[in-house]
């Protein structure tokens, strides 16, 4: 069964790549631009945001090529983030992904540029979405919330505002709870969205979103500690650098896999009868919480 879950895994993944290769391919005087957007937009990744979305839209009655354009647009807009979080002003990394960081590549201001121009693009895609009119809308409004103040973004000011300060426990899920967990929410309850699904399947596709990145980012935690720049892909130790508090140095790596583990179950949970099927969620959040990149 694990690997019928991989191969269907690898499957949306190829499907959503395969999407996301059709945009920005015009020809026009602003190529170096476009050049940073695809760079960036198509240098890998988990696509785990688009692949949520998709999931969520089948297990919900719906039809994973409706999804397709939304979850492109999650993608662009996951993309745009890493953009401008890579930034020497934010946390100043050099390596996303095993290359070179957009503002590496091409500049900062271009690079500023291209994640503006993504996070723009994101809602050109969602919006074009062959689904009906008020899901559409319901989408773009649910990605929107996502990425703004009380979402994203506010995670990100409250992340680098307590650069060198102490930071609590409940504090610290609160900024992971937006800058990690929001995106991710939306992508669930946009997956439920585009289907027509319940008001009952979106409360459970935020509790399952929510569990998931907490898990997640204490996982990103405790593999910024233990692992490798070549094995992860990304400049390790920056949080440290910047004087950022993570899960690790202020609970330990043991703590912390016990956290992982309890989140991941709690997500697992929170999908369980909600949907025809959530064998393939209770999997990937197994995966995610077992993996080492």
């Amino acid at each position: 069964m694990t690997m019928d879950h991989f191969s269907e895994y690898k499957a949306i993944q190829n499907e959503i790549n395969a999407a996301l290769e059709t945009y920005f391919t015009a020809d026009c005087p602003q190529k170096e631009l476009l050049d940073a957007m695809r760079y960036s937009l198509l240098a890998g990744g988990k696509r785990i945001r688009p692949l949520l979305l998709v999931k969520f839209c089948e297990i919900s009655g719906g039809d994973r090529a409706a999804a397709l354009p939304a979850a492109c647009g999650i993608e662009m807009l996951h993309t745009y983030s890493l953009i401008h979080d890579d930034l020497p002003c934010m946390d100043n990394d050099d390596l996303r992904r095993g290359k070179p960081t957009c503002h590496k590549m091409f500049g900062e201001t271009n690079a500023v540029l291209a994640g503006d121009a993504l996070q723009s693009a994101a809602y050109c895609a969602v919006l074009s979405a062959p689904a009906v009119p008020e899901r559409t809308a319901a989408m773009a409004k649910t990605l929107a919330f996502a990425a703004a103040e009380q979402g994203m973004c506010g995670g990100q000011y409250l992340d680098t505002s307590k650069e060198g300060l102490p930071v609590t426990e409940a504090e610290l899920y609160e900024i992971h709870r937006l800058k990690t967990g929001a995106l991710l929410r939306a992508a669930c309850v946009m997956g439920v969205q585009c289907a027509g699904g319940t008001p009952e399947q979106v409360s459970a596709a935020e509790e399952y979103a929510m569990n998931l990145g907490l898990a997640f980012q204490i996982r990103d935690d405790v593999l910024d500690t233990i692992s490798t720049e070549d094995e992860l892909g990304k400049t390790i130790g920056s949080d440290a650098a910047e004087k950022k508090t993570t899960f690790v140095s202020l609970l330990g790596v043991e703590e912390c896999g016990r956290l992982v583990h309890l989140h991941t179950e709690k997500a697992k949970a929170a999908a369980a009868g909600h949907f025809a099927d959530t064998e393939f969620l209770c999997w990937l959040a197994d995966l995610l919480a077992d993996r080492r990149k």
